[in-house]
Parts: structure tokens; C-alpha cells; sequence
């Protein structure tokens, strides 16, 4: 098998050896290179590789951030506690998107472990809702929605007084409404999501840009699109993504995650032209968004493979290659 076969099948756009280095990281931190103090400014430029795309290049630079995190933590603050854990969270962001969920796990694993040790509530919701995403992928539904529930919890019992818990509160209900919808509990998921949407009412329409929480009213509105697709009702979902557009959403990631779940109600609907169409749009505004994440990509390789004379399905295998 050629060696680009294999990084498909790997689910990971870059070298292998990528992951490597993160498997060296977890299992012995590197020694610090001694930037610890500007690993706030080094995070924020991790999470702008994510936010365009740029996975490979957020591989590489992982395991250095994490371990100047980590000596960061020397002075056992709750800051530097919380932005450890957002490091590991991160890593379990990105590892999930790309398919690699053991690997996930276990980085979801220590933000919590950080996020603990720091004391702040929406540093353990933010680590919570990426280790109950991985446990979802991992086919264990309840004990992800015990862990979102728990989490959304202990945000509410905040007061949810300043936007930051707010903003947590949005997001873990939206989270918890798509487990919901992909576990099969038709009634809580659109119930959870209706309470996003209620919630939403005191978001920006656009997230700052260091908000731990990039949620906003459109945002949930897309999670609804999610929500009735995972509940297998297609029309519901097109419908709630009625009003979406491109300049609603800040980053790339977004704007393509934007096409792509819209891609999947057409999917579903067996409407294989607008589904191409989605995925083309995907492509332009975010590539890695389709060819770096398991299930776009198979949504797209089938949609070529079943539909080949579909026109925007031509165009779209010459994207993919």
C-alpha cells in the first residue's frame, strides 16, 4: 500500500511520525525549552492552527507547548493549572477531528486531571465536553452524557453571572443535546436544544476570540442542524440551517463545519448534487475539514464512488485526489 493510502487510512493529513512525537509526549514529557512564561500567547496560536485548519502543523507544535506548560505549572497556580489543561484539551480536540481516539482519550484524560487541579469550573467543563465527545466516538453514550450533565452542573451552579459561564453553560447544553440525539433520546435532545437556544439569547453574535467557548447564537443554531440530522430527520435539519451563512462563523473551521453538516442532511435526504455542492464548499473554505475527518471523508469517497456522473460529484473528486 502506498504510503499516501496509509495516511489516508490513518485519517491524518502530514507525517506520521507526527503522531509519533505526540505518543513520546504523553508518555514522558519533553524537557521544557525554556518559554514557559509565553505559553498563553503560544496556546492562542495553537488554537489559530486549529481554527484554520492546519492539523498538521498543530501536531507538530504540540508537544513542545505541553511540556512548557507543564513547567509552568511549577508555581501550582490555578492559571497555570487551567492553561495546561486547555493544552491537553486542545491536543484532544484535534486528535478526535482526525480520528485518533485513544490518543484522545487519554489527553481529555489529563485536562480534566488539570482542570481540577485548578479550581476553575469552566476549565473542567471545557476538558469535560472533550473527553464526552471522545467517549461518544467511542460508542459509550451514557457515560458521555453522565460526564456533560455533571459538567453542565457545576457551570449552572455558577449563577452564570459573567459571560465566560454563559457561554459554558451554551455549549454544554448543545453538547449534551447532539449526545442525546445520537444516543436515540429523541425527546431530550430537542428539549436540550431548545434550552441552548433560549440561552444563546445573552451570546455575542461573535465570540472573542480568547472566549474558552466559541459559541454563539448561530452556533447553536448549527448544533440544531446536527441535532435533528443525529435524530435522523434531514428536512428538520435543513430547515433550522435555513439562515446560516459563512459570515456568521469567525473561523475556517467553522465556516466548513457550516457545509459539512449541511452536507450530511442533503446526504441523508439522498440528494447527492447539493450534498457534492456542500462538500465543494467545505473544501474551499477549510479542506482539512473534509479530507482529515473519518466520516466527511467517507461521506465524500462514497458519494464519488456511488454517484459518479453527478457533476459537482466530478469536481469534487478532483479536490479530494
Amino acid at each position: 500500500m502506498r504510503r499516501r493510502t496509509l495516511l489516508a487510512a490513518a485519517g491524518v493529513a502530514g507525517p506520521l511520525q507526527l503522531l509519533t512525537g505526540i505518543d513520546d509526549a504523553l508518555a514522558a514529557i519533553p524537557s521544557p525549552d525554556g518559554a514557559a512564561a509565553h505559553v498563553p500567547p503560544r496556546l492562542a496560536r495553537a488554537h489559530s492552527l486549529y481554527d484554520s485548519g492546519r492539523h498538521t502543523q498543530l501536531l507538530e507544535v504540540l508537544p513542545a507547548l505541553l511540556a512548557d506548560a507543564h513547567a509552568a505549572t511549577q508555581d501550582r497556580t490555578e492559571k497555570t493549572y487551567a492553561t495546561l489543561s486547555a493544552c491537553y484539551a486542545l491536543a484532544s480536540r484535534v486528535l478526535t477531528k482526525i480520528g485518533h481516539y485513544e490518543r484522545s482519550r487519554l489527553t481529555a484524560d489529563r485536562a480534566i486531571t488539570y482542570a481540577d487541579l485548578s479550581g476553575s469550573a469552566i476549565a473542567t467543563a471545557a476538558a469535560s465536553r472533550e473527553l464526552s465527545i471522545v467517549l461518544r466516538h467511542q460508542g459509550q453514550a451514557q457515560a458521555a452524557q453522565r460526564l456533560v450533565d455533571h459538567a453542565l452542573t457545576t457551570v449552572e451552579r455558577t449563577g452564570l453571572t459573567n459571560q465566560a459561564q454563559a457561554m459554558a453553560y451554551a455549549q454544554l447544553l448543545c453538547t449534551t443535546s447532539y449526545t442525546a440525539a445520537r444516543a436515540g433520546n429523541h425527546d431530550q435532545a430537542l428539549a436540550l436544544i431548545s434550552e441552548a437556544g433560549r440561552a444563546a439569547g445573552r451570546l455575542p453574535e461573535q465570540p472573542p476570540a480568547s472566549a474558552p467557548f466559541s459559541i454563539s447564537p448561530a452556533a447553536v443554531a448549527l448544533y440544531r442542524v446536527g441535532v435533528h440530522w443525529a435524530l435522523g430527520d434531514a428536512g428538520s435539519a435543513l430547515q433550522a440551517g435555513r439562515t446560516l451563512h459563512p459570515g456568521q462563523f469567525p473561523t475556517a473551521e467553522r465556516r466548513a463545519r457550516m457545509h459539512t453538516d449541511l452536507a450530511r442532511a442533503w446526504w441523508q435526504w439522498g440528494k447527492p448534487e447539493q450534498t457534492a455542492d456542500a462538500l465543494l464548499e467545505a473544501v474551499r473554505a477549510s479542506p482539512a475539514e473534509v479530507r482529515d475527518r473519518p466520516a466527511i471523508r467517507k461521506m465524500a469517497t462514497d458519494l464519488i464512488r456511488q454517484r459518479p456522473n453527478t457533476p459537482s460529484a466530478r469536481a469534487l473528486s478532483r479536490v479530494m485526489g
